[in-house]
């Protein structure tokens, strides 16, 4: 029933959950005294402090609300505490600008319900929001105790089927181009035929109306376990943020798994602009992840990257995976695009989390100052290091995390674009290796990764991870210079 000294609870009717396996250990975790002990007296932040003990043993749950900002982004380590203050409010203040915008196009925003009935008709947009209740339809509840009777019955959940079911198919491109959930809907059609003759900005608010539902119908299954999901303004508050992101980055929209990657900072954040801004600088990494066309969905250069790095590192596995067609790495998809949320505990998946993130902690990474009408931050992908590769060396390199420091030391060329949960992800894959070998389907493939869900240790599948990266990069460099 998870563990009972856990900040996250669990509800005692969930059924079967993933236990929590990760144990911080006192001396290696981040702890009050030691964040509080790494500021000056006007408040900046030596980071190098903070990154040996996060990448040790992770952070304690009653700060980390506040060194995610910093690892995430939202903080610059050498700003003062007035700096921040001043940033926080103006933040908080865009934030609530754009959510009183998006009442104004919808009035289901902001008014404590989730959505989860089309927002579109065959006569326009539905503004009525008298057809949504703090009481979760009966249909809603219906699919939300289905899937709490396939994860007793170790059976795919409903609330990952648009990743699951593409997975056992084995198929090397997906069929994402609707972004979202589950596929055509007459909601769609419905849609379609409003838009004949919009004008671009009305065509927008249509497409955004769309997805609204659909928003709800993800948020409703996110994480049901936890008892803070028992209140349905924690469920609104979910639906917002990813109903007013979806408005602000049209772009990408919404895609299925974006919920199981905002849920943990609804979670973390008392404040509901906070845990916006928290998982939008989270999306600056993994925006491209979502962005999908009618031949792919770009998750699938990550899934190159992991075919990349197993090839270089285990040529023998990558020979025989690919040789049972799975050379695409599909299996791998789910991993990737949710960050592990579904084979970690929930506990455990934010120490993960933040384990990743201290290890590949790049102090050039860009701090955002302000969003809309001075270039949103949104749009901005995450940067490759250019010319000035070798004057970093002369810097503090524990400045950055250790992931970024073997790029600095080993990497060459490309080497440093693909990134640590990649090489998590390989660990996983290293860890199944003589099992793997002796599969002779697909199917044998999926299952013994299927079976590594809720075995996991975060802090060694980092540490393996490590040395993966290490070995990749080393490797790669000897091969790059045989060829050249």
């Amino acid at each position: 029933m998870g563990d009972p000294d856990s900040p996250y609870k669990i509800r005692s009717d969930s059924g079967e959950v993933i236990e929590s396996r990760f144990q911080p250990k006192a001396g290696k975790v981040l702890s009050e005294k030691k964040w509080r002990a790494a500021f000056d007296k006007q408040g900046r932040l030596d980071i190098s402090k903070v990154l040996v003990r996060i990448q040790g043993g992770g952070v304690d749950p009653s700060i980390r609300e506040e060194v995610w900002e910093f690892l995430l982004g939202c903080f610059a380590p050498d700003s003062t505490y007035v700096e921040r203050a001043t940033l926080r409010k103006s933040r908080r203040e865009e934030y609530f600008q754009i959510k009183a915008e998006c009442q104004k196009l919808d009035p289901a925003v902001g008014s404590g319900t989730v959505v989860t009935l089309p927002r579109v008709g065959e006569n326009g947009p539905v503004n009525d929001i008298g057809r949504e209740s703090d009481e979760l339809p009966r249909s809603i509840v219906s699919l939300i105790q289905q899937d709490s009777r396939q994860k007793e019955n170790n059976t795919t959940p409903l609330s990952s089927r648009g990743m699951d079911d593409e997975q056992t198919s084995h198929r090397a491109q997906f069929d994402f181009s609707n972004r979202v959930t589950a596929g055509e809907t007459q909601n769609d059609e419905d849609a379609r035929r409003v838009a004949a003759g919009n004008s671009t900005q009305e065509n927008k608010v249509l497409e955004w109306k769309t997805t609204l539902h659909q928003i709800g119908l993800d948020v409703v299954r996110t994480d049901r376990s936890l008892e803070f999901y028992e209140k349905p303004s924690n469920l609104a508050k979910l639906w917002d943020i990813l109903a007013i992101y979806s408005w602000l980055d049209p772009d990408i929209g919404y895609c299925q798994g974006m919920s199981d990657l905002c849920s943990p900072m609804v979670v973390l954040f008392h404040n509901e602009a906070d845990a916006f801004w928290c998982f939008e600088r989270l999306m600056h990494r993994l925006r491209e992840n979502f962005r999908c066309t009618d031949q792919a969905v770009g998750v699938q250069k990550q899934l190159a990257n992991l075919g990349l790095v197993l090839q270089v590192i285990d040529p023998k596995l990558y020979k025989h995976l690919d040789e049972l067609g799975g050379g695409s790495f599909i299996f791998a998809f789910r991993m990737l695009m949710v960050l592990f949320r579904r084979e970690f505990s929930f506990s455990d998946s934010l120490y993960l989390w933040e384990i990743m993130w201290a290890l590949e902690f790049d102090p050039d990474e860009g701090h955002p100052s302000d969003v809309r009408g001075k270039q949103p931050v949104i749009h901005v992908s995450r940067h490759p290091i250019r010319d000035g590769w070798i004057l970093r060396r002369g810097r503090t390199l524990y400045k950055w995390g250790k992931f970024e420091r073997q790029n600095i030391k080993y990497g060459e060329g490309d080497a440093h674009e693909i990134p640590i949960v990649v090489f998590c992800a390989a660990s996983i894959f290293e860890s199944q290796r003589l099992r793997l070998q002796g599969a002779v389907g697909l199917d044998e493939v999926l299952k013994i990764l299927n079976d590594v869900t809720g075995k996991l240790d975060a802090k060694k599948a980092c540490k393996e991870a490590l040395k993966l990266h290490k070995k990749y990069l080393l490797k790669a460099a000897s091969m790059g210079g045989r060829r050249h």
